[in-house]
């Protein structure tokens, strides 16, 4: 059975996805400049949010608007990781450059210190995770709420609780060495 767009075209036909773009593409599209801050990469965003629909359509197309939004949302997260993991990147690589005169020693010990500190986070809520990374990647709180749906006044009381499990997470893990 074909899924439906509508309750009388289905998202296979070319009619039924380009009624489904031209309905939903303008808020997907203003929900990922929201969340991102860049025009340019809410647009390839969008873009692979209606591929994915294209190619995989939902199960229950009852509420397409939603699952668009969760899938934009998601897609906005992962190059927010994605972005932040090129800019550790580059900044370890200037680092490194810097840091040529350390010993072996103590490149180890840095290194394992970055896998310890990356697998703590991953023990994190997913919610905690993403502000916590997204803070350290130097977004203000305004930015954060508008990227993770929670409220501006809550984001400070919820990063003081990732950082304390974080702390918690980090001590364990330390400890079990």
């Amino acid at each position: 059975m074909a899924l439906q767009s509508t309750a009388d075209k289905p998202i296979s036909s070319h009619n039924g996805f380009r009624e489904l773009f031209d309905r939903h593409y303008p808020a997907i599209c203003r929900h990922l400049t929201c969340l991102l801050g860049n025009r340019a990469a809410a647009e390839d965003i969008a873009q692979e949010t209606f591929i994915r629909l294209y190619q995989a359509p939902p199960p229950e197309p009852s509420n397409m608007g939603g699952w668009l939004a969760r899938v934009a949302t998601n897609l906005a997260y992962n190059h927010l990781r994605s972005e932040n993991s090129r800019s550790r990147r580059e900044v370890s690589a200037g680092l490194a450059e810097v840091l040529a005169g350390d010993g072996p020693e103590e490149l180890l010990v840095r290194g394992e210190e970055i896998a310890l500190t990356r697998e703590v986070l991953e023990q994190l809520p997913e919610r905690d995770r993403a502000c916590l990374l997204l803070r350290f990647s130097g977004m203000d709180y305004a930015g954060i709420a508008r990227a993770t749906g929670i409220k501006q006044s809550s984001v400070g009381t919820v990063l003081a609780r990732a950082r304390a499990k974080f702390r918690v997470e980090y001590t364990k893990f330390k400890g079990s060495d």
